[in-house]
């Protein structure tokens, strides 16, 4: 273990890949270093997309983790960030979820910066009738919120506080990277905003994410209605790094039918009333109806029939995170296809035919763990590596994680 890195609870992590000390989920003070080490770390973070800030002035609020972030379209056409803190006394500068502006005005104080974040203005700076005001030697470029580094990939804006480094699409990697350009291969618009909270671990629900052996496990409406089955063709793709993953399902069955005979036999004889629910159109030239794409630590691309969204992961504790979801249709989408969207939007979300228990297994695993430290959670399905693989019967994407994770730590 890096020895920069505080000594956890109890002991060192074990090795390899396939074992997860439970404290990871549940100590303080591992929260409090991953803020520091991989949210104001090297990592790329995903913020909003672009189209939040189409003119000069227009901006929107978000997050790293803990520290909050202020996107915005300069004059120049640029899209930059930098943290939503005053220099003066730490108050949030922006205080909206987005809007327009000539410029940035704290709240507070009134101190007030340009479009890039620096500091241009400060309220009674002479003071008053020659008393008061700041010092003489004050000088205000010294003096600011933190500049992030941007990147803007499909329309995505991701940032990071890293000055140097590997740029987004080399972190990302070229396989998983032909993957999002994929899914995002012309102009979005948003369709569709809201914030799930979940009660767990921001960790566990991306694990979840990347796991593909819950999938027709723990969702039985994947399997009832054949949307996916680990007996389909499809596979798991897995950045050198871990950073990235992209997971798919084929549209066509690899097996036999009934290769789940008698798992769930109590699903026998559901039918939708609507079965025009699960129509879809194969509107990106490929066999695949189901893929889900995330870039470590909080990105993730959904792409399930023609329902399309993004997810934004933002910790709210130790036991507590929030989960952005942005659903997307593309601008040239005829009235039909916008329509198919929208209904099958309802796939996904916290009350979606699919999803609602991904929203509810992160808190049972909290739960399940409050008096298990000296525990560890067992990866091993589909061998120890963070490989490739054709196979979506493996935790190989979830090791993954745990790759770019303990990289991002030290550990």
């Amino acid at each position: 273990m890096d020895q920069s890195v505080r000594e956890p609870p109890t002991g060192v992590w074990p090795a390899g890949l396939t074992r997860v000390p439970y404290w990871v989920y549940r100590d303080p003070e591992v929260a409090r270093d991953e803020q520091t080490r991989i949210f104001e770390g090297s990592a790329w973070h995903y913020l909003c997309l672009e189209i939040d800030v189409p003119a000069v002035g227009d901006y929107r609020t978000t997050s790293m983790g803990a520290m909050p972030v202020v996107v915005v379209r300069t004059e120049d056409g640029e899209v930059v960030a930098f943290e939503n803190r005053c220099a003066h006394r730490g108050s949030l500068i922006c205080l909206d979820d987005g809007g327009r502006v000539k410029d940035f005005q704290c709240v507070y104080h009134a101190w007030r910066y340009d479009l890039r974040g620096n500091l241009t203005s400060i309220a009674f700076r002479r003071g008053i009738n020659g008393q008061g005001g700041m010092p003489d030697d004050f000088r205000m470029e010294a003096h600011g919120p933190r500049k992030l580094r941007t990147a803007v990939l499909c329309g995505l804006v991701f940032g990071t506080l890293a000055v140097d480094g590997p740029d987004l699409e080399s972190t990302i990697g070229p396989e998983v990277l032909v993957r999002l350009k994929r899914v995002l291969h012309k102009k979005v618009e948003v369709i569709g905003r809201f914030t799930q909270h979940m009660p767990c671990n921001w960790k566990l629900y991306m694990e979840n994410v990347r796991d593909t052996y819950h999938a027709s496990l723990l969702h039985t409406f994947f399997t009832t209605f054949r949307i996916t089955r680990l007996s389909q063709g499809g596979g798991v793709m897995v950045g050198e790094n871990g950073v990235a993953h992209a997971s798919t399902t084929l549209a066509g069955a690899k097996g036999p039918d009934d290769s789940y005979a008698g798992m769930r036999a109590d699903n026998q004889g559901f039918q939708l009333r609507d079965p025009s629910f699960l129509e879809a159109v194969a509107e990106f030239n490929d066999n695949i109806n189901l893929q889900i794409l995330s870039v470590f630590p909080g990105f993730i691309l959904q792409q399930i029939h023609n329902a399309l969204a993004v997810r934004q992961i933002v910790p709210r504790g130790v036991d507590s995170m929030d989960l952005h979801w942005t659903y997307l249709g593309f601008a040239d989408d005829t009235p039909e296809l916008r329509a198919m969207r929208l209904k099958q939007g309802n796939l996904a979300g916290p009350a979606g035919f699919v999803s609602m228990e991904d929203g509810a297994v992160g808190g049972f695993v909290q739960r399940g763990i409050a008096a298990a430290d000296r525990e560890t959670s067992v990866v091993e399905m589909g061998g120890a590596t963070a490989d490739t693989a054709e196979t979506r019967a493996t935790e190989a994407s979830v090791r993954g994680f745990w790759k770019a994770w303990r990289a991002g730590m030290g550990v």
